[in-house]
């Protein structure tokens, strides 16, 4: 008893041991990497979408290999900035917000509940577009892009590539340059005047804007492919109907019908949101992000400026102060006073309103062909059962002569004594029966030609 006893604390404790040594031989795992250093940046390079795939399949894969374990909600995102620089972010929806300072119902938008809705909604520091398949989050400075994944999306993902860094892009200020900002936005005689931004590049579109013009440019050449191919599908299939009626045929158009339904209800839903737009000036001055982004840089530097101004010693100066403050106030207010100048985004709306109308037209066309191959048939149909009516109305006829001489020969056929039984009149009975017979059929003819002469029967 006492050696069993004293084995069991010794034995306790080398069990301990050798768990902690098998602990500290284990790796440990891998912290939580955040979304901002959790991506895998890829190179900025051009290509088709299909060579593009594999290395962003690649780089998700390693991300989700290297990161921990995937949070609840977490979805895919890729992130392109105004520079060109690319990356794969893995966020939820708490992370997107604070990202991109959007309300949580913006999210839903992009949910796969409204996976064929269209959407372009302006906010305070941000642009969702919500077009077909492309979900995006646009800012003045950098797009965020939902399943870039997807084979729908890489289009878009390419032209951005290709397209971005931008040519003349607009350079936003930072804080720290507020003075020098401050000293070019003042004259020489101390007036205030106004700086537009796009004193550098003239006529060249903002981020936002671009971003946006790629992906209604991608959308609407989407669109057009696919009514390019229900065009090429749906003519010969009319053709062949309207030269064939049959179950296999109508069972195609029936399917090419659902199509194009489907496909205008998609191009309608673009177009009127773009008409949206373009029907609210106010709506569109709230998509100028950039605009937004300079002028609230400028009303910080008034403010910083003023409040160093403001610590003066009383007396004569306070006068000057009032005035100072007064002026940067209308300075503010001047600079706000250009938000209605939404020509370029207009012209920009415009242009592909134009497209999807003309898509739409097309698929009008095609369905007004659809119309009037099922005017065709039914004329056919129509045609075919008059057809029948007519031979109906024969057969009818011939039934009654028919009848008329079946009661006649049902008339002589009665067990009755009749004089024409008897042998002396049997020389007789063929020439009545003949002319019975001949009667019915006269009568037969007369029938029709009352049907012809009253047209119910076709010439």
């Amino acid at each position: 008893m006492g050696k069993r006893s004293g084995k069991k604390p010794f034995s306790f404790l080398s069990r301990r041991i050798r768990s902690a040594k098998r602990l500290e031989l284990q790796p440990l795992p891998p912290s939580p990497i955040p979304p901002s250093a959790a991506a895998n940046v890829l190179q900025n390079n051009a290509g088709s979408p299909a060579a593009e795939a594999a290395p962003l399949a690649a780089a998700a894969a390693a991300h989700g290999a290297k990161g921990a374990k995937k949070k609840t909600g977490a979805r895919l995102w890729m992130r392109f900035d105004r520079e060109g620089q690319s990356e794969i972010l893995e966020c939820d929806k708490n992370a997107i917000i604070k990202r991109a300072a959007i309300p949580a119902r913006d999210l839903r938008i992009l949910g796969p509940v409204f996976s064929h809705s269209s959407n372009i909604l302006a906010r305070e520091k941000a642009m969702v577009v919500n077009l077909e398949f492309i979900k995006a989050i646009v800012t003045a400075e950098e797009v965020l892009l939902l399943d870039p994944l997807s084979q729908e999306v890489l289009p878009f993902v390419d032209q951005l590539r290709r397209q971005l860094p931008l040519k003349s892009p607009f350079r936003i200020q930072e804080p720290d340059h507020t003075d020098k900002q401050t000293k070019e936005m003042c004259s020489i005689d101390g007036q205030w005047l106004h700086v537009n931004e796009a004193s550098e590049g003239e006529r060249e579109l903002p981020f936002e804007f671009q971003v946006l013009e790629i992906a209604l440019e991608v959308v609407c050449s989407y669109l057009d492919s696919n009514v390019a191919d229900l065009e090429r599908v749906a003519y010969p299939v009319l053709d062949e109907l309207a030269m064939n009626v049959s179950t296999k045929n109508l069972e195609r158009v029936r399917s090419l019908k659902s199509n194009l339904t489907r496909l205008l209800a998609r191009v309608q839903k673009v177009r009127d949101e773009i008409e949206h737009l373009l029907d609210d000036n106010e709506d569109m001055a709230h998509l100028y992000l950039t605009r937004k982004q300079i002028q609230n840089q400028q009303c910080e530097a008034l403010m910083a400026s003023a409040a160093s101004n403001s610590i003066v010693p009383a007396g004569p100066h306070l006068a000057r102060l009032s005035s100072n403050i007064h002026g940067n106030a209308s300075m503010a207010a001047s600079i706000y006073s250009d938000d209605n100048n939404v020509e370029d985004l207009e012209m920009l709306l415009e242009a592909y309103f134009m497209q999807l109308d003309g898509t739409r037209n097309k698929i009008l066309s095609v369905r007004e062909y659809i119309d009037d191959t099922e005017d065709y048939v039914n004329i056919q149909l129509d045609n075919q059962r008059n057809e029948l009516i007519q031979l109906q109305l024969i057969l009818t006829t011939a039934s009654f002569a028919i009848a008329i001489n079946t009661l006649i020969v049902g008339i002589f056929a009665m067990n009755i004594p009749c004089q024409l039984y008897d042998a002396k009149y049997q020389p007789i009975f063929f020439p009545f029966v003949g002319g019975t017979s001949t009667g019915c059929f006269l009568m037969f003819l007369l029938m029709l030609g009352y049907a012809r002469w009253k047209k119910l029967l076709g010439p």
